[in-house]
């Protein structure tokens, strides 16, 4: 790729710049195994279904998603619903406080490659954003030391107050580009995660970047992904 061609780089956040898709999908276990194990259901949640159902949706659509694959229903609920509730938004914000629990006992650090091609990129004057479904995105940016590197952020939240369709529809990353000021065809998206990668080619963006942290180049090829590395120092060495 020619950086010259782009002036626009969307990030999505868990899996991309931090390594917060791990404690998510321990929070999504650990939510999921202990509703399964109180209904008597025998097949438990596995990581294979993280990447199936819920990575890269709003968290109430991978609560959906999942719950669909186990012929459970459940209803909607209401975001403020407490976490002991049974309904689609009380599992989520049951995995939410799993999530911040963990997140304020361990920490995290952005990988290194990440951070090395961000402040590349602040160097040569590429604008950037952050477009991730995770409503956590700025707690996490700022316990990762990044949040400064991101004048735009389009997490969960706002995407949930605005309206806009989580991915794989592309409107949370046409949304960042808009606010940057660069057209999509000037924008490069980078995804971890199926629906995300979806999102960027159904948006019809410059270049789609996949990024390889389980889900499998090909996956992510078949699903939009125009190039796929393992680890963002691969574009800084480029």
């Amino acid at each position: 790729m020619d950086w010259n061609d782009y002036d626009a780089a969307l990030f999505d956040l868990d899996g991309v710049i931090t390594p917060t898709a791990e404690v998510h999908m321990r929070a999504w276990d650990q939510m999921f195994n202990d509703f399964l194990r109180a209904r008597g259901v025998a097949e438990p949640y596995t990581p294979d279904d993280y990447f199936t159902y819920v990575d890269g949706k709003p968290r109430y659509d991978g609560v959906r998603s999942f719950l669909a694959s186990r012929d459970i229903t459940l209803p909607d609920g209401d975001p403020s619903d407490p976490a002991s509730a049974d309904t689609v938004a009380g599992l989520g914000n049951r995995k939410n406080d799993d999530f911040e629990q963990i997140l304020k006992t361990e920490g995290v650090e952005a990988y290194p490659g990440s951070v090395a091609l961000v402040k590349a990129l602040v160097e040569r004057g590429t604008k950037m954003a952050i477009v991730s479904s995770s409503r956590n995105a700025a707690a996490v940016l700022t316990a990762a030391g990044m949040i400064d590197y991101f004048p735009v952020i389009v997490s969960g939240k706002e995407a949930g107050e605005r309206g806009l369709a989580g991915k794989p529809a592309p409107d949370t990353f046409l949304d960042a580009a808009a606010q940057l000021g660069v057209p999509k065809e000037r924008s490069v998206v980078f995804e971890d995660a199926l629906s995300g990668v979806a999102a960027g080619r159904a948006g019809d963006f410059g270049l789609v970047i996949g990024v390889d942290r389980g889900v499998g180049a090909d996956a992510l090829t078949e699903n939009g992904a125009d190039v796929v590395v393992d680890d963002l120092q691969e574009l800084v060495d480029a």
